[in-house]
């Protein structure tokens, strides 16, 4: 019989209110570059538009936004980089020290990118001092899936993994939503001169606090009790890429994280990034109307990320996957349609439509993945992975859609760029091994 019509163990229940204190604040410890990590990619995608203008400046419009863009998609090419260094450190000296330096690393880059001066002032050197720090962020935000969220897969215990690793989906969510509302109170308040300015400046400003914050809760945590136990066995290896890519099962696995969260990386990008300015630019409603748009879809899926998590340690991944990514390819045009009818109504039914699949997806990818290797080189294979289909489908989406509209003069873009990497995902989700009922691989 099918694992995923099978009810889990009763060994799989564990009751929340029997985690461990310490277990608790090691989970609330692996959220908070979570948060961050999105924070800084929701501010840039929101304040595209006034970047464009303060770092790219240029006769025709366009051109400043697909220059912003690029700048957005070029560092995450830079990703997989810092998830094979990164992730080779989580699986050689523990997870925490690892997510100790990329919470440091992350937040200095983006407060940085708020000091940085105007292309009116600096001239070419403000861009690419903005290219430079972006370069930073990508290599915080390589190493960021593979450690973090293994860390709290690792922390959850049977039965629990998903409803636990989709609290950080859940904080991705909110802090998109923090930044999609600083954006949105900004342009309400301030002049375009303003916010041209100085205004755009403190979202990434506020990266600094959060930083301080999220340092001092991760040092509070404890050390992942599978890497304590497999470094306390002797079960940690010197070379974890290595080994990784010497294990045919392995390499297998490593295809499985680029293929899988396609709709996970498309339709983030697309969604909660690329909407507002396509909103804007494209459609042609106000800022703060696409913004707003923006800001439903997140305090919807914010709710629907927990209980995709919720329900998956019940049915499982698979399902919850294929059948998430395959009603996207079903409503994804008609829901868009409702988009391009010019009603701030109608676009918001539409939006928050596609943002539930998206949520039935993006609230159980992260623990799908971490349950497909083992511990000794999980941070490193996972977050190598990932990060690659992230770079090449999710990271350059901004700037492959926005360069196909330029081209063909079809707002119709999106949506088929949505659906398209939709199918493929549901495709690669019928393909996996059930993993919500087993224990995570030693």
């Amino acid at each position: 019989m099918n694992k995923v019509s099978q009810a889990p163990p009763r060994v799989q229940r564990v009751a929340t209110d029997n985690t461990p204190k310490a277990t608790k604040a090691s989970i609330i410890g692996g959220l908070v570059g979570v948060f961050i990590e999105l924070y800084d990619n929701a501010v840039y995608g929101f304040v595209a538009g006034t970047l464009a203008v303060v770092f790219f400046p240029s006769d025709a419009p366009t051109t400043s936004v697909l220059l912003t863009f690029l700048a957005f998609a070029i560092p995450f090419f830079f990703r997989p980089l810092g998830a094979a260094v990164a992730g080779s450190w989580g699986d050689r000296i523990g997870r925490k020290r690892v997510l100790l330096v990329l919470i440091t690393m992350m937040s200095l880059s983006t407060a940085l990118v708020g000091f940085l001066p105007s292309y009116a002032v600096a001239g070419v050197w403000a861009p690419i001092a903005l290219v430079l720090l972006r370069f930073i962020q990508g290599f915080a935000m390589g190493g960021e899936p593979g450690n973090g969220n293994s860390f709290l897969a690792e922390h959850a215990g049977e039965g629990r993994r998903g409803r636990v690793v989709s609290y950080a989906n859940a904080a991705t969510f909110i802090a998109m939503l923090l930044g999609t509302l600083f954006a949105a109170l900004l342009t309400a308040v301030l002049s375009s001169s303003s916010m041209e300015t100085w205004g755009w400046r403190l979202p990434f400003l506020l990266a600094l606090p959060l930083g301080v914050v999220g340092l001092i809760i991760r040092r509070m945590a404890d050390e992942s009790p599978e890497f304590a136990e497999a470094e306390e066995e002797g079960r940690v290896t010197g070379s974890p890429l290595r080994e990784a890519l010497a294990s045919r099962e392995t390499r297998r696995a490593m295809g499985t994280t680029i293929v899988l969260p396609l709709l996970n990386s498309s339709g983030y990008f697309i969604l909660f990034i690329y909407m507002p300015s396509f909103m804007k630019d494209e459609m042609h409603f106000s800022a703060l109307e696409g913004l707003l748009v923006t800001a439903i879809m997140l305090a919807v899926g914010t709710f629907a990320v927990l209980y995709a998590g919720r329900l998956s340690d019940r049915v499982g991944r698979k399902r919850m996957l294929s059948t998430s990514a395959f009603t996207m390819v079903v409503i994804g045009f008609p829901c868009y349609w409702l988009l391009t009818r010019g009603s701030f109504a109608t676009a918001t039914v539409g939006a928050v439509l596609m943002s539930l699949c998206f949520a039935g997806t993006n609230g159980v990818m992260q623990v799908t993945l971490a349950e497909l290797f083992p511990t000794r080189v999980r941070t490193v294979a996972y977050g190598v992975g990932y990060n690659l289909g992230t770079a090449i489908f999710g990271g350059a989406a901004p700037l492959l859609v926005a360069g196909l509209i330029a081209a063909t003069g079809s707002t119709w873009i999106p949506a088929i760029y949505l659906v398209l990497t939709s199918a493929v995902a549901g495709v690669a989700a019928l393909r996996i091994h059930e993993t919500a009922f087993e224990p995570l691989k030693r």
